[in-house]
Formats: C-alpha cells, sequence, structure tokens
C-alpha cells in the first residue's frame, strides 16, 4: 500500500512538474534575431528581383514571413540609421545625422556642415535596455557604429568593430574578441559567435543583434562563391546598357547631354568635382560582391539551422532589414578608367530600378528590404505596401512581445503590428535629413519627406526642391514639382514644419565666398 502511494505520489509531481515546464515555455517571451545588412540594396535580394544574386535563404524566410515593399531607413548613411533602430527617433531629433567620424569639408563645397553629435547619446533608452529590463539576454555581433561600447546602452555582450579585410586578419579590434586563423571569413566568423551566443542561451528569451558588417566595403567575396559568379557571369549572356551612368547634382546649373558626354571623356577627380557629378553602376554584375552577398545569406540560413536544432524556431521573430541603400556610387570619388578587378573593389552593385546610391535622398540611398517572420501570427509568403522606416521597430517589437510601450522614448516610432497581421497600415508621413555632404556623391546637403505616394526632395545648398509620384514614376526620373504646385507646396511646408519640430540643426554658407 505505502509503494502505491509513493508510486501515486511520484506520478502527481512529475505531472505537476511537466505542467509547469510546459506553461512556462508556453510563456516565454519569444526570441528576436534582428539580422542587420550593411549597404544592402532594395534590389539585391532575389525575392526583390535580382537575377544575379542567390539569396536562397533570405528568398525562404520571405516566403514563410512578410515582405515589405516600402521599407526605409532613416538616413542614406549608417550610424544615424542604426541609432533611430535602438533609439526610435529620428536622426535630426537626437542631432546624429552623420556617419561616426564624419567626413570632413572641401574647399569647393559651398556650405558648412550642421552641427552634429558624434557618439549614441547617454539618455536614450534603448532597445535593448528595455528588452534587458524584461527579462532577455542581449548581444551585439559586427558593425554597431555608434562611438560606444554597446554594454553601455544594454548588450550583454558585444563582438564588434571596424573590418580592414573579409579574410583574417579582420582588423586589431577582433584579434582577442574573434579567435580566427588564416583562410578564415569575417562574416562566417561572426555567425560562430551569435550561434554560441543562442547555444549559451536557449533556455532563457534573447535578442541577438546582428550588425553584419558585410557587404560593406572592403568588397572581398568568400572565394569559393566568387569563383562560383564568375562562372555564372561568364554563362550569362552579355546585360544591354550602360555599365555606369553620370549622375548630376539637381541642386545645380542643368548640364546639356553633350557636356555628360565630355565629361565622361575627361574622368578627372578636378573637373567632376567642378561640375559636381557622380559616377553611379547600372547593372548587377560584381562577383565579388556576389560572393560577399551569398555568405551572408549562408549567415541566415546557419542562424535558423541552430533555431531548428534547439526548437526554438516557432518562438523567434526574426527580422531581416539593411541600414541603408547600396553602395552602386563609390565610396570618395572614383572614376572608371580601370581595370574591371579596380572598379569591382569600389562600385559594389546597381540599385535599378532605384535611382541614386548610398548617401543620398533617392530611393537607391534610403528604400531597404525588410522580411519578418513570426510564427504563427502572420500570413506566410506575403507583401506589405505599408510604409515602414527605421524608428518603428522599437514601438513594433514591444508590440509583437506584449511589452508596454514607451512612447517618450521612441517618439518619432509607429508600430506596424497592424500591416503585419495584414491589416491596413497608415503610418503617415516619413522625413529625412542630411545637413552634410556625402562621401557617395557631389548632392547638396538636403532633406526629403514621403507622404502616401509622393516623395519630395529639398536642398540646401539653391533651395531646389523635386517632387515625385513614386506609384508611377518608382526610378525618380520624372520632377513634378512645377505641376502638382499645391502638392509640392503642401510637402514643403510639412518637412520645414517638422524641422522646427524636432529642432533639426541646418548648414550654414560659408562666408568670404
Amino acid at each position: 500500500m505505502k509503494n502505491s502511494n509513493l508510486k501515486r505520489t511520484l506520478i502527481l509531481l512529475f505531472s505537476f512538474l511537466l505542467n509547469t515546464t510546459l506553461a512556462s515555455e508556453k510563456n516565454r517571451k519569444p526570441n528576436i534575431i534582428f539580422f542587420l545588412v550593411d549597404d544592402l540594396g532594395w534590389s539585391d535580394v532575389g525575392c526583390y528581383g535580382s537575377e544575379f544574386h542567390e539569396t536562397p535563404n533570405i528568398d525562404r524566410l520571405a516566403k514563410e514571413g512578410i515582405r515589405f515593399d516600402n521599407a526605409y531607413s532613416t538616413c542614406h548613411v549608417c550610424s544615424p540609421s542604426r541609432a533611430s533602430i535602438l533609439t526610435g527617433k529620428y536622426p535630426a531629433r537626437t542631432n546624429l545625422t552623420e556617419w561616426l567620424n564624419g567626413r570632413p569639408e572641401r574647399n569647393f563645397e559651398k556650405l558648412h556642415s550642421a552641427k552634429k553629435i558624434m557618439s549614441l547619446p547617454d539618455e536614450e533608452i534603448t532597445l535593448t535596455e528595455t528588452l534587458k529590463k524584461h527579462g532577455y539576454s542581449t548581444a551585439d555581433f559586427g558593425k554597431a557604429h555608434l562611438r560606444k561600447d554597446p554594454k553601455s546602452y544594454g548588450f550583454d555582450e558585444a563582438i564588434t568593430g571596424w573590418v580592414r579585410s573579409y579574410y583574417y586578419p579582420f582588423s586589431k579590434q577582433y584579434e582577442k574578441t574573434l579567435p580566427a586563423k588564416k583562410g578564415d571569413y569575417y562574416t562566417d566568423k561572426l555567425t560562430d559567435a551569435a550561434l554560441d551566443f543562442i547555444e549559451r542561451n536557449k533556455d532563457r528569451p534573447f535578442f541577438v543583434h546582428l550588425e553584419h558588417f558585410a557587404v560593406h566595403d572592403p568588397i572581398q567575396g568568400r572565394k569559393d562563391l566568387v569563383e562560383k559568379y564568375q562562372k555564372k557571369l561568364a554563362q550569362m549572356p552579355k546585360q544591354k546598357g550602360p555599365e555606369y551612368i553620370l549622375e548630376p547634382n539637381p541642386d545645380g546649373p542643368s548640364i546639356s547631354k553633350d557636356e555628360i558626354r565630355k565629361l565622361e571623356k575627361n574622368d578627372s577627380l578636378e573637373f567632376h568635382q567642378e561640375k559636381r557629378v557622380w559616377w553611379v553602376k547600372q547593372k548587377q554584375d560584381n562577383v565579388e560582391f556576389a560572393g560577399m552577398l551569398e555568405a551572408t545569406d549562408e549567415s541566415l540560413g546557419r542562424i535558423r539551422a541552430k533555431l531548428d536544432e534547439l526548437d526554438l524556431a516557432d518562438n523567434t521573430i526574426v527580422i531581416f532589414t539593411a541600414d541603408n541603400g547600396g553602395m552602386s556610387a563609390s565610396n570618395q570619388y572614383r572614376g572608371i578608367n580601370h581595370s574591371r578587378k579596380q572598379l569591382d573593389s569600389r562600385f559594389a552593385s546597381s540599385n535599378l530600378p532605384l535611382r541614386g546610391a548610398k548617401g543620398w535622398n533617392y530611393e537607391g540611398g534610403i528604400r531597404v528590404p525588410l522580411v519578418v517572420y513570426w510564427p504563427g501570427n502572420i500570413k506566410a509568403n506575403s507583401t506589405s505596401h505599408a510604409l515602414v522606416t527605421g524608428t518603428d521597430y522599437y514601438p513594433t517589437l514591444l508590440g509583437m512581445l506584449g511589452l508596454p510601450l514607451l512612447p517618450n522614448q521612441h517618439v518619432d516610432g509607429k508600430s506596424f503590428v497592424p500591416a503585419l497581421k495584414g491589416k491596413d497600415h497608415n503610418r503617415g508621413a516619413i522625413y529625412w535629413h542630411f545637413p552634410h555632404y556625402s562621401n557617395h556623391g557631389y548632392q547638396s546637403p538636403g532633406g526629403a519627406i514621403r507622404l502616401g505616394d509622393y516623395k519630395l526632395l529639398e536642398y540646401f545648398e539653391n533651395g531646389t526642391v523635386q517632387l515625385f509620384d513614386l506609384k508611377k514614376d518608382l526610378g525618380e526620373k520624372n520632377d513634378i514639382s512645377e505641376s502638382k504646385p499645391e502638392i509640392t507646396k503642401k510637402l514643403l511646408k510639412m518637412l520645414k514644419d517638422w524641422r522646427r519640430e524636432v529642432d533639426a540643426k541646418m548648414p550654414v554658407a560659408k562666408t568670404g565666398r
């Protein structure tokens, strides 16, 4: 009888413990993988239309999740965009408006850059700090680029820094933090570190901010994949159209087609500075870049395989996006009268059908791919046309996790949870403010606003304004500012009112010119 009672007690205890464990697992907050790629163009990915680059893991994520075709970064360069993701605020509001350290001024420029801060502000309550407060283990891997130790703004662990070579040795910053040996490829080793963190934190909710340095320059593909794309390119028919085009400064005097042809022949730095034109790549045929991108795609596949292995996939949110548009215009001035090898080291890819590149407020500089995987909550293989920008991730993730919002912190963010669930989502206008000259073009400092299908750009040297209907003119070829004066007036007023609201700093004219 005593044995029978003991047996019954053990069964009841086991049942209680099992039910408690199952209830605990059921109530556990979802994990988060924020997979951020540097300088990835909107059209570089297979599910966004690339026919040259192969991205099977990103494409699979889109088939199992939701793809956004109107997603934007808050800036056309990295540091301001990254800060917006973590703070829920526009760069103009925090005054972190340029990449860090920033670009030196040049004598030929008419304006002094606006005053700016040079690191993430201490007073910001980051998304990471909020998640940590709610029991999350947090880790940052790759390119943080906010001039602070990520541990100072909420990360438990961090392996970050600049990359000088994608093959070992990567840079001094990684010598002690990212063990590697000759022949190792940086993207693979960074993924190893993220997988190790996931394994060690599998029993509690975690936030992994995987900020890949790829596909930023130096443009160095993994050798096996570069060889693959060399063979692929050799077998492809020759693409039609020019390899590169010269993009003039819209805020300066118009340049005729004859003048453009002369500039194409005279490819000197001084001449192009004087005329304010920049080369922009028009074809996706860079085998080094393709090799970099597929290695990054493999990283996503390895992360998801680890989640499957640990039985965490059904309780993990995956966000895939980029910090700004693709580098189809070179970093610093680079002419095109060079070997193919040299050109492939300077021009990453083509952003067509979008205009412009990283460093520009045209769509090529700010429109980014965005795929969200939220198992059990979204319709698989769906597409959203909702407008989304980098400030929106903070309130959206809190909403997805069922955590309290912090409206005074993510003041510029709008939760797009309704869009994730297939409902209408009208976030209102999106704004951009870049009161500096960029490394990637001679365009004037300026700002932009998108409201509905219309997008207005304002340049600060001469006050030039452009208006485009993105629904009809995705490539921003037809300026309709004069034919749509009421819309132009309305959007320009909204942009100026917004700058006053956020106390946006403006460039000033140089004296003695």
